[in-house]
């Protein structure tokens, strides 16, 4: 008997939809499955927010320029499109917090992870020595009572005190999520270190067990390198859609709404005034834009808006020799506490090898977090102009850029507010009752880093498969 053939739309080709489709793929040719795969993007490019420039020598990071490959997912995708030696790991260098006024290094042991050492965290001025003393009181701290969730600021703040969290936890965090920890959650963002607290009593001593730190804020042991590929991120964009060939890639555009047929299938409506039979769709979009496209749905009807950080990157070119003070610094990041506009810097040209021309350095910064986003609004020479000041205020930079370019992410970072995974679990319990074969995925669920997405593109394809094998269409 021949199988009616089946037809599963993508929506959104950022890397989790990307990744889905690739998986999805290659299952369905090594099974020959009657399977059709169509990708819809609203942009004009892959990649979402992975975009590299490669421009005149520079290898220029729009979006996120690196990640934490800590459950090796993209190693694993990249080794399944044969790119995995293109991954390069990150040159060593010291990192530094901005307090008030002044850079103060921070113990990489406690924070990057491996087993913590006292005397470089009691050396270190990045705290007080009262400061230092309440957050050596973790080891002689029982394990405390806390709520199923709770801010991260209050859980760091119980087992710490609160310099910790101001000069520590939370610039990394800022710096990295551009959140505000008083109401990211812990259970969705860092459920990790309750487990230490349950077995082990104490952070200190759990982190010096299992070598979890609170910047690599990782579920494996052992020595961690940021990764990304020799010539960029992109590299990965580029050639999961050079791998995709049995998917039709639709660019340019916008899915305006999905609604359910009487048997199950869904209408996809295009902003073209196109429409789009489909068996199982699975949408990738952030959570408002998804909202957005199921009008009907009483379930996310209930479910209130996500909240989102607007940041901009810049990245700025200079002569070789123009930052002679902090020679071997990486990256700083910035605490609240700060007299900064900026959340964090990175001297790109130390952390990578290939990303400027000869003689020349480049230096990448992040602007903007919730609550102080309006100044990703500014005119690039006004951004311009506060960077450098900035930055001639924090290591004595005191030279023009030969180039510089500012990208703006609007409502770019998801928040994981207090809730969030009670939140977006019964919501999806509810909504799949209402839309059986649809599936929800991407960064507004479960993990926001690109190996979180990967892995979530990787599960949505095995998803895909085992309902199709449930329905005697597939294996």
């Amino acid at each position: 008997m021949t199988l009616k053939r089946k037809k599963v739309v993508i929506v959104g080709g950022g890397i989790t939809g990307l990744t889905t489709a690739y998986y999805l793929q290659q299952k369905t040719k090594a099974h020959n499955l009657p399977i059709d795969i169509v990708l819809i993007e609203a942009s004009l490019r892959l990649g979402g927010k992975i975009h590299t420039v490669r421009q005149n020598g520079y290898i220029i990071e729009r979006g996120p320029e690196s990640f934490f490959d800590t459950g090796s997912s993209v190693r694993k995708l990249a080794r399944d499109l044969n790119i995995e030696h293109e991954m390069i790991q990150n040159n060593y260098g010291r990192t530094f917090i901005a307090v008030g006024s002044k850079l103060h290094q921070i113990p990489s042991n406690i924070l990057l992870g491996g087993s913590p050492k006292i005397l470089p965290f009691m050396t270190s001025n990045v705290l007080s020595l009262m400061g230092k003393f309440r957050a050596a009181g973790d080891l002689l701290l029982p394990k405390l009572p806390h709520a199923a969730d709770e801010p991260i600021s209050e859980f760091f703040n119980r087992r710490f005190g609160k310099e910790v969290v101001e000069n520590l936890v939370e610039p990394v965090l800022a710096g990295t999520f551009a959140g505000d920890v008083d109401h990211l959650s812990m259970q969705s963002m860092f459920p990790q270190f309750y487990q230490l607290e349950k077995e082990y009593r104490s952070l200190l001593l759990g982190m010096k067990k299992t070598g979890k730190g609170i910047y690599a804020l990782v579920d494996t042991p052992g020595e961690l390198h940021y990764e990304s590929f020799e010539n960029g991120l992109e590299s990965l964009i580029e050639s999961l859609e050079k791998a995709l060939t049995d998917v039709t890639i639709l660019k340019g555009l916008k899915v305006n709404s999905i609604e359910k047929n009487n048997d199950d299938t869904h209408l996809v409506e295009l902003n073209d005034g196109t429409s789009i039979q489909a068996d199982k769709i699975v949408v990738t979009t952030p959570f408002n834009v998804t909202k957005k496209i199921f009008p009907d749905s009483t379930t996310m009807l209930k479910v209130p808006d996500m909240n989102y950080a607007t940041i901009a990157t810049v990245t700025m070119a200079f002569e070789k020799g123009s930052m002679q003070k902090y020679e071997d610094a990486l990256n700083f990041f910035v605490s609240r506490n700060s007299h900064f506009a900026i959340t964090s810097c990175t001297w790109s040209h130390r952390k990578w090898d290939n990303v400027s021309p000869d003689g020349q350095e480049l230096l990448r910064v992040y602007i903007g977090r919730v609550g102080d986003e309006s100044i990703v609004e500014l005119p690039d020479s006004e951004i311009e102009k506060i960077v450098l000041q900035d930055l001639e205020r924090a290591v004595g930079l005191n030279a023009q850029p030969l180039l510089t370019t500012v990208a703006r992410w609007k409502e770019a970072m998801p928040q994981y507010t207090i809730g969030h995974e009670l939140r977006m679990s019964t919501m999806k319990e509810q909504f799949y009752q209402e839309f059986p074969n649809v599936l929800l995925t991407g960064s507004s669920y479960e993990g926001i880093s690109i190996p979180d997405c990967v892995l979530q593109g990787r599960n949505t394809a095995e998803q895909l498969l085992s309902q199709f094998a449930e329905s005697k269409v597939a294996m």
